[in-house]
């Protein structure tokens, strides 16, 4: 009797490949593969391989007998034969063994046998390692997908039974993933069947990670034993080894099933596991595929906004991760999409807020307003996701998102914008304005324009300015801080910070360069649109310290930016007019206020003197200051901001000696060549509709005329009333047209004219028009008698939709009137 249990008659007439497989099997198989006749079994198997397929089927049937039989050291040694056979034999023919190969391997991995699972994985390991000349069209892994996903989820009672068996199922999965992409056939392992069993295997593993953070950068090469000792490791190797093969048609398939992990097992709140999931993503797939796992997760985050505010914001700053990887290589065509998706859940989030609110109205329920925090969560992760994107886009593209966002801005009065916050009600709006201006805050964070008219186009400018009139300090604010992004083009806002008087400018060692063509032109086009709501914006009754502060700002990046001769002459009639204005106080303002805009006067102009280095005009301003010092410290800003300062009751009593007086500006810029001419006109803000998208007063709505009358011993002797002066007869004197619509046509034009033209020929045309009207109220007076004077000796004529101040009549040089 042979090995076999055959006698030997009968083993003589076996076929010799049975008879050369027979022999490799010890009599013991503690003993092990006999190696002289596994040697004569592989140089036959060679020489004749039409053979292997016979020898394959033999010896897949001595295995499968022997894993019946529980005989587990025989079926070691068959396996063991068939590994060496598989690694010798490199011939046309091998195609039919590997299929006898497959069935074992699949034999073994059906058992239960733990030993036995471990060692069809290896085989297999083994055989996707090895090069086929040719492709098979038939061969499929279905089987084996399910089995080593099965695997990488083992609950075996024993710890390390299951870590080893966890293990056996990713290296599976490794070589299913590798030999199918090597195979012409690869796309096969990509479609959603498999991925939804090997991605969610191997991220069942991958949880199990202690140290996240040291394995969310670019692939690592861990040692031989960490990955056999750590199914976490080998997980995530296998993980990024996946993505990194997909392409461009199967990158959907394989990102997907991660968020249906991520949702099945609740990980997005905390959200430490999914961010590190996608960061091994965006560091693993090809650059140009990134936009395809950001398509994705903005798709996911539209599926799930209806979630709670947690798990979206989770999503978000999963996409922020992505977003800041993304942003450094191909972003592809999502730029917009982005934006766009983005700009939609924070309208939704503000709108589930004020919901919770409306809904919690009389009851203090503390449920509530944990869901109104959640939602603030949310719309801060969706800020922080839309800045950190616009600051990384290139400068052409960013300014495109600039002004996508800009015209996101919802503007009270007006129906133009494209963010839909009509049943949102004024607080929602309010709301939705101020996280769009932090978001347009970042994303202009770090620009840095050749040109301020780059920085600053009008389409850009016009709407931008327009919240800075708004009667929200924070809303201007934060138009202000955009500004400063924009022209600070050599980083000198950080020296500016804070409101204060700069003994000595040079200290600060500013960084400027000779402003350019293009800045001049735009000064001239625009200048008076940025005096005009810092003037507007000096005046606001609900200004802090911090207003002040970024006004202050404001003027010096213009100065240190922008300023020409001529720039300089207009920044100056801008001071002196803040001055004056709050020495009249026509708009009521609080003495804090008319204090602190004083104090900003004092600091700009210490500012300003430093800066064009006029030695006349630097004593004028240092003197001033020093007499505030010791009699008004009220108008300085280290004294005014101070908690506990104490504020005058009064302005009217102080001497001149406190103020900056244009006169004397005038005369010490004269000396050092500067064309001081157009001090002496004083400043008046541009006339512009914005007011009434602001929801202000507009200036142009309700014009009088007053006339301050001097009353004199002997007028009344001088002038007969022969006529009473009526608003009907001056209306006709003046306003001759009567024609509403000619009215409108013509303050649009002069709305336009003072926009667009150069100021010495407004200037110009004023003079001309202010003598007509001199002569035309000359000739009227002249034909009119008194009326009775009024007790204040005024007299107020409204006339149309024209403003004119009350000017004292020796001011106005009437000719032999009085």
């Amino acid at each position: 009797m042979g090995r076999t249990g055959v006698c030997c008659c009968c083993a003589a007439l076996r076929p010799r490949y049975k008879r050369l497989v027979d022999n490799i099997f010890p009599e013991d198989p503690k003993d092990g593969l006999v190696k002289a006749d596994m040697e004569k079994l592989t140089f036959y198997a060679v020489s004749a391989p039409e053979k292997l397929d016979r020898i394959g089927a033999y010896l897949a049937e001595r295995l499968s007998r022997d894993v019946v039989r529980h005989r587990y050291g025989y079926v070691l040694i068959a396996m063991e034969a068939l590994d060496q056979l598989l690694m010798a034999c490199h011939s046309q023919s091998i195609k039919p063994f590997v299929e006898s190969f497959l069935q074992m391997v699949a034999k073994l991995l059906e058992s239960g046998e733990p030993k036995l699972q471990v060692l069809g994985t290896n085989s297999f390991v083994k055989f996707a390692n090895i090069e086929e000349d040719t492709p098979s069209y038939h061969r499929r892994y279905d089987f084996f997908v399910s089995r080593f996903s099965a695997m990488c989820h083992s609950c075996h009672s024993d710890p390390e039974t299951r870590t080893e068996i966890r293990i056996a199922g990713i290296r599976g999965i490794q070589g299913v993933v590798r030999k199918t992409v090597n195979d012409e056939l690869r796309a096969t392992i990509w479609e959603p069947q498999h991925m939804d069993k090997i991605v969610p295997s191997l991220l069942f593993n991958m949880q199990k990670i202690e140290d996240i953070d040291s394995r969310i950068g670019p692939p690592s090469s861990p040692t031989g034993g960490e990955k056999e000792e750590n199914p976490a490791v080998l997980a995530e190797n296998c993980f990024r080894e996946l993505l990194g093969r997909a392409t461009y048609g199967n990158m959907n398939n394989a990102v997907r099933p991660v968020f249906a992990h991520l949702d099945h097992h609740k990980l997005w709140d905390p959200n430490e596991f999914a961010v590190s999931c996608f960061k091994i993503i965006m560091y693993s797939i090809q650059a140009q595929y990134s936009h395809h796992v950001i398509q994705e997760t903005l798709g996911h985050l539209d599926a799930r906004k209806r979630d709670s505010p947690r798990v979206r914001a989770g999503i978000i700053q999963v996409l922020l991760e992505a977003v800041a990887i993304a942003a450094k290589g191909s972003i592809g065509p999502t730029v917009l999409e982005v934006f766009n998706t983005l700009l939609k859940h924070l309208r939704l989030s503000v709108d589930f807020e004020l919901g919770e609110r409306r809904s919690s109205t009389g009851s203090a329920s503390f449920s509530t307003s944990s869901k109104e925090s959640d939602e603030r969560i949310v719309q801060n992760a969706i800020i922080q996701t839309i800045g950190f994107f616009g600051s990384n886009l290139p400068d052409y593209q960013r300014s495109e998102i600039m002004m996508f966002v800009m015209g996101k801005v919802p503007v009270l009065g007006t129906s133009s914008h494209s963010l839909d916050t009509s049943h949102l009600g004024d607080l929602g709006t309010r709301r939705i304005q101020i996280m769009l201006l932090r978001s347009l805050l970042m994303v202009t964070s770090g620009y840095n324009a050749k040109t301020i008219a780059a920085a600053l186009p009008a389409p850009f400018l016009d709407p931008l300015l327009s919240p800075s009139l708004m009667e929200d300090s924070e809303l201007r604010q934060l138009v202000l801080e955009i500004l400063h992004n924009l022209i600070d083009r050599h980083d000198n806002r950080a020296k500016l910070r804070g409101i204060r008087i700069i003994p000595d400018v040079s200290d600060l060692k500013i960084k400027r360069d000779k402003i350019s063509r293009q800045d001049v032109s735009f000064m001239k086009k625009h200048g008076q649109q940025l005096y005009r709501h810092i003037y507007l914006g000096c005046k606001e009754d609900d200004n802090v310290q911090k207003n002040f502060e970024l006004l202050f700002t404001s003027l010096a990046l213009i100065t240190i930016e922008l300023a020409n001769e001529e720039v300089v002459i207009d920044l100056i009639r801008l001071a002196i007019a803040l001055q004056d204005t709050i020495i009249i106080n026509e708009d009521n303002l609080p003495m804090f206020n008319r204090c602190g805009v004083m104090a900003l006067v004092a600091a700009y102009l210490n500012f300003l003197s430093q800066m064009i280095a006029v030695p006349a005009f630097c004593q004028h301003v240092s003197k001033v200051i020093e007499t505030r010092t010791v009699e008004a410290s009220y108008f300085l800003p280290e004294n005014i901001f101070k908690d506990k300062c104490i504020l005058p009751k009064s302005l009217e009593k102080h001497e001149k000696n406190l103020f900056f007086l244009t006169n004397k500006i005038a005369e010490s810029l004269g000396g050092s060549g500067y064309s001081v001419e157009r001090l002496s006109v004083p400043y008046v803000p541009q006339v512009t509709d914005e007011d009434r998208l602001s929801r202000r007063k507009s200036i142009v709505d309700t014009v009088s005329i007053q006339v301050d009358i001097l009353p004199g011993n002997n007028t009344e002797d001088k002038i007969n009333n022969t006529e009473e002066i009526t608003f009907e007869a001056l209306k006709k004197a003046i306003d001759n047209t009567g024609l509403e619509e000619q009215e409108k046509e013509k303050r649009r034009l002069v709305i336009e004219k003072f926009q667009k033209a150069p100021f010495e020929e407004i200037a110009a045309q004023c003079e001309t028009k202010a003598n007509f009207l001199h002569d035309r109220l000359a000739q009227i007076l002249e034909l009119t008698i008194r009326p009775p004077p009024s007790p204040s000796g005024t007299m107020t004529i409204t006339a149309g939709h024209a403003h004119y101040q009350s000017v004292p009549v020796y001011e106005m040089k009437f000719p032999d009137l009085f």
